[in-house]
């Protein structure tokens, strides 16, 4: 990380109060400080700086609650000519770069800060909630000091090269008024630590103040534009602070822990709920002194912040452990389920993809925490006690009560079936690095384990060393999960297009007629540039390039009677790139273009069908559906939407319904183009539906009082000309995402036509009319369910009887009665039934049965009382594998294996005996 020199921080400010610029000797960073004999920082970090000294011994004069101390924040800079803006969403859906809004300055990025856009106001100021998840392991541990969601009081300016707010010397100014005349803290107690931040592409020195231990702000003083780790000066320089609202609210109550200060009565009902009592407070609160301790960080593990601290307050570890889990885990609860319904409310459904992958690991660490408690039961009660709390000041949260609760329930009820299926996998897991000789489960395995299958480290650490397997979870085991997935993966351009976009670079922008009039079939301009041969740029086109996922325009360019096919149509940067099928030459200046009519309506049919059926969709399944793909197609297009279950017939059909009928009512679309501030405030950031939008003025596409998005494809006048939308098929794509697939015009038509031909051709076969196809489908499919049934009782009885005949023909194995059959049946299933017959009648049986096909399929199943005397299902299936050349697994009782060697099978049979009597470690005869 680049440092910068002492001059960045040398303000007038510390030399009229008396600041002395001190280096700290443990956390080796330099702070400014009234007081001459101070000796270290004073913040309480896990390199033991210092401790907390407000606890019960606040700073202020006045106790504040979150909301008072809020409006305070917000009330005292409104005063000193700040703007107030209300707070943006949580999630950050103008950014393609980010999921969750995790500083107030997100708000503004990059648009504002790289000077695209002007800012709402200037100065202005916000009391922004934020989700961040970098120290989600840390949540509980310092006692409220990290949060995964809290409010972070931002004033910011925007300084341009014509115009200077206000820049250090005045944020450090106002910052100290604030905190010792507003909130009468004395001005020896503030340090001001210096710092370097970075975050969001921004970068500059930043000032972290100290109070009593406890860092409240940060404030950063935004100059560069970070680019492949270098620092870029930008034109405009931002005034970033960020207050800690909860941090403050705490500091003004001196209470035990943050959580005491901000959830209160809901604090309790946990503590009720969970049978808690504090036996010694003033214990607690002395931990609470040193609660910076336990920060994990990258150089201090928490587990030696915790022998610190056992050490410090003279009791064991064991102690100690049994003092902080349970109030750890009530602390995580609080702040998880409040992360939950803020995140829910915005949309964001729980899946293993995007920002759906971090809620449902807020929701896995919540019931995990709950369960350790033993009220795993009462995560209901919580999340409403939690929506009647917050949803005063977040209305939100109270008008998406009904659909956060059931998405919670889905989600909750997939990870209690997770949780059952878990333990049998992780088992599967242990045998097969026990036969590889590995005794440890590695990280990036438990990482593994819980991407793709949803497993808690702690249920694979519990069955792990259960079967004689170590398992060492990091303590910032869900951090380095969260940091995986907390970013938005960035767009790569193919290598082609940015070589090319190198060479274009310095043309004039390519002017977009398919905007200005949608409905040109064909255009006359001028040719401009011919690359390659085959890569043809036009002063400008009707063309659509593709974007959004509307494919791009095809057709075909015209110059001296020579036609050329247009294949591909691209927009790399500002110029539009038309691909044609032919070398055509660069002396003509003048060309004329002509645009496949059909293809462009229909997909403008597609494109404002996505819209309508998008509306439809939140007005049928909830208001927590966004958009979460598309593409649009001639025959059939596809909208891929976040839902937490599967469409039902019923909702299917009223999602048709209600696009038809804002067809049939014809409404009207009005395309705009405004400056982005103005279209968010008019608008909201449903705009984003499909995704951030570039630039400083964004184009609005929206049909009267039905759906309204940033978009910019191509759209008909009026709904009415889309004719008929009919949906084909639905999928579950992803967890959390349906795919819609739907039909629109005459494409339409056909599909509703091709599934009556369906029902017509059915009626015939089954030699009945149409109406009448559906009773006696049903009628039939009851006859065949019997027959299945009969075919399933002579099944047992062949089973039966062929165990008894199996069982008859063994062979004597000390004890042990050894059935080896090789058999042609292709009915895996009845094999087993029979195996299983056999060692339930006889616990003395090892049955091995070779299903000899296109491969060969060993099934091994050994009695119980074989199983006493060391015979093995899964050691039996190895090495008769390993002769087949394939693999063997299972337990004790039951396995399978096989391989492709048919021809080894004899072998693997005269080797039964062999393995066996290994497996029982002595000299045993076969008779």
């Amino acid at each position: 990380m680049k440092q910068f020199s002492v001059d960045e921080y040398h303000l007038p400010f510390f030399d009229e109060q008396g600041h002395i610029r001190k280096l700290c000797p443990l956390c080796n960073e330099y702070y400014w400080t009234l007081i001459p004999d101070q000796e270290v920082c004073g913040e309480s970090t896990p390199h033991g700086c210092a401790s907390y000294t407000f606890i019960n011994n606040s700073p202020m004069p006045k106790r504040y609650t979150l909301n008072e101390m809020r409006e305070c924040f917000l009330s005292f800079f409104e005063k000193r000519g700040h703007e107030r803006i209300k707070p943006y969403p949580v999630v950050a859906r103008w950014r393609d770069d980010l999921y969750f809004t995790n500083a107030s300055i997100v708000d503004f990025q990059p648009y504002v800060t790289n000077g695209i856009a002007p800012p709402p106001a200037n100065p202005l100021v916000i009391s922004q909630p934020c989700i961040r998840f970098v120290d989600v392991d840390n949540v509980g541990p310092t006692f409220g000091r990290h949060l995964t969601i809290f409010e972070m009081g931002g004033h910011h300016a925007f300084n341009y090269p014509n115009e200077e707010i206000y820049w250090k010397d005045e944020t450090i100014r106002f910052h100290h008024e604030f905190v010792t005349k507003e909130l009468g803290v004395d001005s020896a107690e503030v340090i001001y630590k210096e710092g370097v931040w970075s975050g969001g592409g921004n970068a500059g020195p930043d000032f972290e103040p100290i109070i009593r231990g406890l860092e409240t702000s940060t404030l950063v003083f935004m100059k560069y534009k970070v680019s492949d780790g270098e620092f870029i000066e930008l034109p405009i320089r931002t005034i970033d602070t960020g207050y800690g609202i909860e941090r403050f609210t705490w500091l003004s109550q001196g209470s035990i822990s943050c959580f005491h200060a901000i959830y209160g009565p809901i604090l309790t009902r946990v503590f009720e709920l969970a049978n808690l009592t504090i036996k010694d407070e003033s214990l607690l609160e002395k931990i609470a002194e040193f609660s910076g301790l336990m920060n994990s960080d990258k150089t201090i593990g928490r587990n030696k912040g915790r022998k610190r601290l056992s050490k410090t307050l003279g009791i064991t570890m064991d102690q100690l452990d049994k003092i902080l889990t349970p109030i750890e885990n009530c602390f995580a609860v609080l702040d998880h389920t409040k992360c939950l319904i803020f995140m829910l409310s915005e949309g964001v459904v729980p899946s293993n993809i995007k920002e759906g992958y971090l809620a449902r690991l807020m929701l896995r660490r919540t019931y995990r925490s709950l369960r350790n408690l033993h009220i795993d039961e009462s995560l209901f009660d919580l999340i409403n006690l939690q929506i009647d709390f917050w949803s005063k000041d977040f209305p939100r949260l109270e008008e998406m009560r009904e659909g956060i609760l059931e998405i919670l329930t889905t989600e909750r009820d997939k990870y209690i079936q997770t949780l059952k299926r878990g333990r049998s996998l992780v088992k599967r897991l242990t045998w097969d690095l026990k036969n590889q000789g590995e005794t440890q489960i590695s990280t990036e395995k438990l990482i593994e384990l819980y991407d793709s299958h949803g497993l808690p480290p702690e249920i694979v650490k519990e069955t792990g060393e259960s079967e004689k397997i170590d398992v060492n979870i990091p303590e910032n085991f869900y951090a380095m999960v969260a940091a995986r997935h907390e970013n938005s993966p960035s767009f790569n351009k193919t290598k082609t297009f940015k070589e090319l976009e190198d060479r274009v670079s310095s043309l004039p922008e390519t002017g977009m007629l398919y905007y200005s009039d949608p409905y040109i079939r064909e255009f006359k301009t001028k040719l401009l540039r011919v690359l390659d041969g085959k890569y043809v740029i036009l002063e400008e086109t009707a063309f659509y390039p593709e974007s959004g996922g509307q494919p791009a325009d095809l057709g075909y360019l015209e110059t001296n009677r020579r036609k050329f096919r247009v294949i591909d149509v691209q927009k790399i940067g500002k110029v539009i790139i038309h691909t044609i099928d032919d070398q055509i030459a660069t002396e003509f200046s003048q060309i004329i273009g002509y645009i496949d009519w059909d293809r462009r309506y229909n997909l403008m049919k597609s494109h404002t069908a996505t819209h309508i059926l998008m509306g439809a969709a939140r007005r049928v399944l909830g208001e927590h559906v966004w958009q979460a793909g598309a593409q649009k197609g001639i025959e059939k297009s596809r909208l891929d939407i976040s839902h937490f279950r599967r469409l039902t017939t019923e909702e299917i059909q009223e999602l048709e319904l209600l696009s038809n009928r804002v067809v049939l009512s014809n409404k009207s679309i009005d395309i705009s183009w405004m400056p982005r501030e103005e279209a968010e405030g008019q608008y909201g950031f449903r705009l984003y539906q499909g995704g951030a939008v570039l630039g400083k003025d964004i184009r609005v596409v929206k049909t009267e009082d039905w759906e309204v998005e940033a978009c910019g494809g191509t759209h008909l006048n009026s709904t009415g000309e889309v004719g008929l939308i009919k949906i084909v098929n639905t999928e579950r794509i992803q967890d959390g995402v349906e795919r819609i697939i739907f039909s629109t015009g005459l494409s339409a038509l056909k599909a509703i036509q091709k599934r009556e031909n369906t029902l017509l051709n059915t009626s015939k076969i089954l030699g009945v009319s149409p109406e009448q196809v559906e009773n006696t489908t049903e009628r039939l499919a009851i006859d065949f369910k019997e027959t299945r049934r009969e075919r399933e009782k002579l099944m047992d009885r062949l089973a039966e009887f062929t165990a008894k005949e199996f069982l008859v023909d063994h062979s004597e194995l000390s004890e042990l009665k050894l059935i080896t059959k090789v058999v042609k049946e292709e009915n895996v299933g009845l094999m087993l039934k029979i195996a299983d017959i056999i060692v339930t009648l006889e616990p003395l049986a090892v049955v091995i049965l070779f299903l000899v096909e296109k491969t060969v399929h060993v099934v091994i199943m050994v009695g119980k009382e074989a199983v006493k005397r060391n015979a093995k299902a899964n050691r039996i299936a190895s090495a008769l594998a390993s002769i087949l050349g394939g693999g063997g697994s299972g337990d004790s009782a039951f396995a399978q294996g096989g391989g492709p060697l048919i021809k080894n099978v004899s072998k693997a049979v005269q080797k039964v005996g062999e393995i066996i009597v290994k497996q029982l470690g002595g000299d045993h005869i076969i008779s």
